[in-house]
């Protein structure tokens, strides 16, 4: 055991867990990284590229090497990070990315042949041959890919998602974040303050720094307890903030029961939406190393890593307890490893500074002006090469910690594109103040390293930020702390022969950069992509800025001038079920029900899922013993008398101002500004490109109040691209826009008895032809006083309206039409006759508005107006778009017995069957009780042109064929007669 006094753990509470099926103890506050440290466990997983043995190298998030899985059977979890894990009782974890044994890990003869596997080696030998990519590279690529495994099985687990509006959104639980929220805390503020720890306080828990009088870790405990009591104030312990958007929303993961072996019914993760009226960045600064001659050995560590097992955990890195340890650096921050270690009575070799004037700061040897340039310890290290003034020996080492300065953590500062700025004094990129609105950067995350400069720097920044939205904070009394020397020389790498790693995880070492310079791949995204640095799942954090030093010397340019990668979301990985909020299986897509719901189901209606909705597909009768037989008594009663058919489901959205005219003449193709109150109009929505995308009505209800109507898929899609035109478009208009879609039960009651049936429930109104035309609309009362609004449009090519009530009474509304449309032969009718309806009259729906039709092709293109502009209207007019002769056309078996398939390709008589000769396809088709035979619409070649010719339908994956006639796309009254009756 490599156990030592002191440290923040419980050793009360003893925790049993197993690594690679070998039983262990740990104690409860102990990560898993820790508790194998504190067991002699250096050797815990293995690189990527060459396999070769890696151990545990930092504390937090930026591990790049100890990856293992945990849990089994379902829950198998790859890919997480040790020094991440909470320990509790029961853990089970594994090492992964190896064949055989981790000690003997067959793909470690990979590392024999590192020559042939420099940086870019894939793209230059898996272009040729040709034809070994599919046969023999992409099979061993995939075999090889990837670290650890999934289970392939569903996942057990459940996943939440909440969102928070606070006035501040503290981001890192540190000195500078603890004191910030306290001083908005203080002030009365709504805060939330994130920390990707189980406990709060930062570096403080790994320092033996003094605040006030007190302990670090005791002065965060004694501020956590006074935010636990304040009722304005939310702590998220577990919680990493992965992602800044737009507008001050950031995604944030918190992990509630990964640290339970069983769960049970507990959600697992939440993901969070935090939108906050400001935010601070107090996420801390994470330390570098300094590349030498095999500096990947199992017991290699950063130095401040170090410091924290030592202070937080009680723990030290050997792989024997006693074996002595040493520290590398070219800073002071490294003595101060070197001063807590010896304080706890490890054996200390001394301190290898880089810089010639180094002194020590206690009772321990430094070695001024030596570097280290060579280790040894296949499995874990047994010595170190250190070389002083042209001089050079071997020590015996069990552990050695690395301290190269440290980089503050930029990358939520950067997720819009903000590039950090260069400190020359600090030797490390700080992130720009002005990179993100509404952000303020404070403490180590700002380059302010200090705990003195932290603390003051968190409530300078809370009394900033409340101030910018109207609240006051007192003068913060900042607690007293010490001043941590912060002396750094500039010093990158050692050079020399061998292989020197900068990115463990990655395999990328000193001469991949090199290589990389030599080939010409400068740039730093190429020089990112070539040799894969900063790719892995830790992101380069220990290795980006040391990467850029080297490509620097190469270029004989600055860092700054050599430039950083772009920093993107997540900052660290998030996994797809707290994404997807464990929307699986039932609850991948949750079903919406329509206001007649309830009574369709007492009527025995068969369901079909569209888009999202459960609407009745069919209502079967006790005699009718087959579907068709419904929908054919559905669609004749529809013709013949009258029937009700809930349309809720169509896109419903409002648009009032005194801009609304115009900004819907801007949205439609066609003119949409001349519409008076009390007319509907029906209207064409293009895309950017020229396509149409969706079709629909534009009621006018009063001067400056519309109503527009969308097809059920598109719902969601219109509005937003609708309130995309409002907000970033045309922010000039003066126009307000809302989804009604679910606020209104809209029924379609259709027939040549519709008039009669409606004019039974309505209140005090005109329905006649004369005072309410076809294409008219109003507002009005319902049996007895209920509002309502009332369209005469029609669907179905009959005398129609649809009447649209509030939505909790939509269902009470289809019962009240079907009591007293008795002695009309009323039917309540589904959406497969609903299908039969529209295409008999030719009307187009999602099946011809597939993304791939233009007006022309419609028969629209007068419809697209010349008078004004609209959206895609311009790119509507291109030769390639006009010149396109297909048009929509009606289509009859020639043989009325035969069916007519849609998505059957249409081919003139005598052509060979196949793509060259492809005259079109039938994109809507159904049996027609009216006609006695099956119909369809479709595009087809100069269609418009051929009626009465026959042409092939082809159905090559079926290998039938079909003998059809094209007629006109209106089988039913073509003149509309029956809808203006």
């Amino acid at each position: 055991m490599s156990r030592i006094q002191g440290g923040l753990i419980d050793r009360s509470r003893k925790l049993s867990f197993t690594f690679n099926g070998k039983p262990y103890q740990g104690c409860a506050g102990d990560t898993l990284a820790s508790a194998l440290l504190a067991n002699g466990v250096q050797l815990i997983g293995r690189s990527f590229k060459y396999h070769r043995p890696r151990g545990v190298f930092s504390a937090g998030s930026e591990e790049p090497n100890a990856l293992v899985e945990l849990s089994g059977g379902a829950r198998q979890e790859p890919n997480t990070r040790a020094t991440g894990i909470e320990l509790y009782d029961g853990l089970q974890a594994n090492s992964q990315n190896h064949i055989g044994s981790l000690s003997h890990d067959l793909l470690a003869l990979n590392d024999l042949f590192s020559p042939f596997f420099a940086a870019g080696f894939y793209y230059k030998t898996f272009m040729w041959p040709r034809a070994f990519w599919e046969k023999l590279y992409e099979p061993a690529i995939r075999r090889a890919a990837g670290l650890g495994a999934l289970s392939m099985l569903p996942d057990p687990d459940s996943y939440d998602r909440g969102y928070l509006h606070p006035d501040l959104l503290v981001i890192g639980g540190g000195a500078a974040g603890l004191m910030a929220a306290l001083t908005a805390g203080r002030a009365g503020a709504q805060v939330v303050l994130a920390d990707e720890d189980f406990m709060l306080g930062g570096r403080l828990l790994a320092e033996d720094t003094a605040i006030a009088d007190l302990p670090g870790a005791a002065w965060a405990k004694e501020v956590t307890t006074e935010l636990q009591s304040l009722p304005n104030v939310r702590l998220m312990t577990r919680t990493t903030v992965f992602g800044a958007y737009d507008h001050g929303i950031y995604g944030a993961v918190e992990r509630v029961s990964d640290h339970i072996a069983d769960p049970g019914a507990s959600v697992r993760q939440t993901l969070w939406r935090i939108t906050a009226k400001r935010t601070i960045l107090a996420t801390g600064a994470t330390e570098r190393h300094i590349p030498f001659e095999n500096n990947d050995r199992p017991g290699i560590m950063l130095s401040g890593a170090m410091r924290a097992y030592a202070n937080r955990w009680a723990v030290t890195p050997q792989a024997k307890a006693g074996d002595p340890i040493a520290i590398f650096t070219n800073n002071d921050d490294g003595h101060r490893t070197a001063l807590a270690l010896a304080a706890k009575g490890v054996a200390l070799h001394g301190v290898i500074d880089t810089r010639a004037g180094a002194k020590s700061l206690g009772d321990y040897e430094t070695f001024a002006g030596a570097t280290i340039t060579g280790s040894k310890g296949r499995k874990g290290l047994k010595s170190i090469r250190i070389a002083q003034a042209g001089r050079s020996e071997w020590i015996d080492c069990g552990a050695l910690g690395v301290a190269g300065g440290w980089n503050p953590n930029v990358h939520l500062a950067s997720h819009h594109r903000g590039r950090p700025v260069w400190d020359a004094d600090k030797l490390t990129f700080v992130p720009d103040a002005d990179s993100l609105p509404g952000l303020h950067i404070a403490g180590a995350a700002a380059g302010q390293g200090t705990t003195a400069e932290a603390l003051a720097d968190g409530a300078r920044a809370a009394m900033a930020a409340l101030s910018e939205i109207g609240l006051s904070a007192a003068p913060a009394d900042i607690p007293r702390a010490g001043e941590e020397p912060t002396g750094i020389e500039a010093f990158w790498h050692v050079p020399g022969k061998g292989r020197a790693w900068v990115d463990f995880q990655n395999d990328v070492t000193v001469k991949d950069i090199k290589l990389a310079h030599q080939e010409n791949m400068r740039p730093v995204e190429h020089l990112k992509r070539w040799t894969t640095l900063g790719m892995a799942t830790d992101q380069g954090k220990t290795a980006n800025v040391t990467a850029l030093a080297v490509m620097a010397e190469l270029t004989g340019k600055t860092i700054p001038e050599t430039g950083t990668t772009i920093f993107r979301p997540p900052y660290t990985p998030v996994s797809l079920g707290v994404l997807g909020g464990g929307d699986s299986g039932a609850n991948f897509r949750p079903h919406r029900l329509t206001p007649t719901h309830a009574w369709a189901e007492s009527q025995g209606a068969v369901f079909v899922e569209v888009g999202q909705w459960m609407r009745a597909q069919w209502f079967p009768q006790p005699d009718e013993i087959h579907w068709r037989e419904s929908v054919d008594r559905e669609a004749k009663a529809v013709r013949d008398a009258v029937g009700v058919c809930d349309v809720t489901t169509l896109g419903k959205i409002d648009v009032q101002g005194p801009d609304a005219a115009e900004f819907l003449n801007r949205i439609y193709a066609n003119m949409m500004g001349t519409v008076k109150p009390g007319k509907v109009r029906y209207g064409l929505m293009l895309r950017e490109d020229g396509h149409a995308y969706d079709d629909g009505t534009c009621a006018c209800l009063a001067e400056g109040h519309y109503v527009v109507t969308t097809t059920t898929a598109n719902a969601g899609l219109v509005y937003q691209r609708m309130e995309f035109a409002r907000q970033c478009l045309w922010p000039d208009l003066d126009v307000t826009l809302i989804s009604t879609t679910d606020a209104w039960a809209q029924l379609a009651v259709a027939g040549p008895k519709s008039r009669e049936l409606l004019s039974r429930i309505v209140d005090d109104f005109d329905m006649s032809n004369d005072a309410f035309p076809f294409m008219s609309c109003s507002e009005l009362t319902v049996c007895g006083g209920l509002r309502a609004r009332l369209f005469r449009i029609s669907f179905s090519g009959e005398l129609a309206y649809e009447i649209a009530v509030p939505a909790r009474y939509g269902n009470a509304l289809m019962e009240r039409l079907i009591e007293v449309g008795q002695d009309l032969g009323v039917t309540p009718y589904g959406t497969e006759a609903l299908g039969v309806l529209r295409i008999e009259k030719g009307h187009a729906a999602g099946n011809e508005l597939n993304g791939q039709t233009t007006a022309n092709m419609l028969g629209m293109q007068r419809m697209v107006s010349l008078k004004k502009d609209s959206i895609g209207a311009v790119m509507s007019r291109r030769e390639g778009l006009i010149g396109d002769k297909r048009r929509l056309v009606g289509f009859v078996p020639v043989d009325a017995t035969q069916p007519v398939v849609a998505g059957s390709h249409l081919i003139t008589q005598g052509d060979p069957v196949d793509m060259e000769h492809d005259q079109g396809w039938i994109t809507s088709a159904c049996y027609s009780p009216h006609l006695g035979s099956a119909i369809g619409l479709g595009y087809l070649e100069n269609g418009d042109q051929r009626f009465d010719e026959e042409v092939i339908a082809a159905n090559p994956l079926e290998g039938v064929s079909v003998r059809l006639r094209v007629v006109s796309p209106h089988f039913i009254d073509p003149e509309g007669e029956r809808l203006r009756d």
